[in-house]
């Protein structure tokens, strides 16, 4: 089983705005970028995952993964400044002609405490779906959509998203609420939430706890 992913990344200067009230700006993109790399590091270590695809206008960005060993090539796609949705369909559609066969997943990239083993069991799991999806810890969101070979479908990640997904035809997978893969970072209430950080995040968090 091949997989492509594909992760949005806003970058500077609007990074994480919503936890502006906690962080002020050169902190939360400290934040944002450790969050990234976390994210990245995890998926690019999972089973089947042939490459990672980030859709952002951040410069510099894959040159921050250059040397994590045994970690899938790690490429840019430019931002089309269309909102969050309008950058994950881009990734999907750049992925998609590059390897037309592979399945897709697209993500968030702020999971700080995503792992390997995680995202593995949520990819082994998509595998018998065409679309899928895993719900925010809330069970309203979306985290994470996955679309088998052939498969096509719109992207409708942000508030309600987990039914507006479904009602789209994508199946809700079975993931456990305390699962990284459903811990994304939104309000400040989030930060104070994070209990196993990746090492990057872990770095970025020290001086804000």
């Amino acid at each position: 089983m091949i997989w492509r992913i594909v992760i949005p990344f806003k970058g500077a200067p609007s990074s994480k705005s919503r936890l502006s009230a906690r962080v002020d700006d050169v902190g939360r993109h400290a934040l944002a970028v450790a969050f990234l790399r976390d994210v990245v590091v995890a998926v690019g270590r999972a089973s089947g995952v042939t490459g990672v695809t980030l859709v952002s206008s951040e410069p510099g960005l894959a040159g921050l993964f250059a040397d994590e060993p045994g970690l899938a090539p790690v490429g840019i796609a430019p931002d089309p400044r269309h909102g969050l949705n309008g950058a994950v369909a881009h990734g999907i559609r750049a992925v998609r002609a590059a390897d037309p066969a592979a399945h897709v997943a697209a993500l968030l990239g702020d999971l700080p405490e995503l792992t390997t083993a995680e995202v593995s069991g949520a990819l082994a799991a998509a595998a018998g779906h065409p679309l899928s999806y895993v719900a925010d810890a809330a069970g309203t969101g979306t985290t994470m959509i996955t679309l088998g070979p052939g498969a096509t479908a719109e992207p409708h990640f942000g508030a309600g998203s987990a039914a507006a997904h479904e009602a789209a035809g994508f199946v809700r997978l079975d993931v456990p609420v305390g699962s990284g893969l459903r811990r994304d970072v939104d309000v400040p209430g989030d930060v104070d939430g994070i209990r196993q950080p990746g090492r990057y995040t872990a770095a970025v968090l020290v001086p804000l706890r």
